[in-house]
């Protein structure tokens, strides 16, 4: 990708996104478990946002899944987002796409459940949060649920915390 084409905010998005997504396999060594430590309200920009506060992202990203609306879940993506997802073989890296994924996905009606959560926050506007989760999906009129892994790498935009990367792939072994 060449980013000279980009201007100077993107480059530096972009420069972030790349950092992020090469010091992921870096940064998923140092994933930390869920803490018990109650949620603090942020009081500056360069404060580090809490284990709590990255979890409740999936919560809000999930009660987007419950509008049925896939412009509502895209918006919860930034715009040089790429999307991994689960029943797709297409990379998904401009917001049509993503729109285009989460139209056929929500006819599923998708309910979302972590199962097992790592939080690794690298600064006060950038974290990760890789483990499983599990979807309840109506498929055909018949109730069934699909376990997988997720990794969500967050960035904060603009004040709001927006998914730069998310990737998810079924469980490789039967449960």
């Amino acid at each position: 990708m060449d980013l000279n084409s980009h201007s100077i905010g993107e480059n530096d998005t972009m420069r972030k996104h790349f950092i992020g997504a090469t010091g992921l396999v870096g940064a998923t060594a140092l994933l930390v478990g869920c803490s018990s430590a109650p949620a603090q309200t942020s009081t500056g920009s360069d404060e580090r946002p809490t284990t709590e506060q990255i979890q409740a992202l999936f919560a809000d990203w999930n009660a987007s899944l419950a509008t049925g609306d896939p412009q509502k879940v895209a918006d919860r993506y930034a715009p040089n987002a790429v999307l991994l997802p689960t029943v797709s073989n297409q990379v998904r890296s401009s917001r049509a796409e993503i729109v285009d994924y989460f139209e056929h996905f929500l006819l599923n009606e998708p309910s979302g459940t972590i199962l097992d959560s790592h939080v690794a926050v690298l600064d006060a506007d950038d974290a990760i949060d890789a483990g499983t989760y599990r979807f309840a999906l109506t498929k055909d009129g018949k109730a069934t649920t699909v376990d997988a892994r997720y990794t969500f790498v967050y960035e904060k935009v603009g004040g709001k915390w927006l998914i730069v990367n998310h990737h998810s792939s079924a469980m490789p072994e039967q449960v």
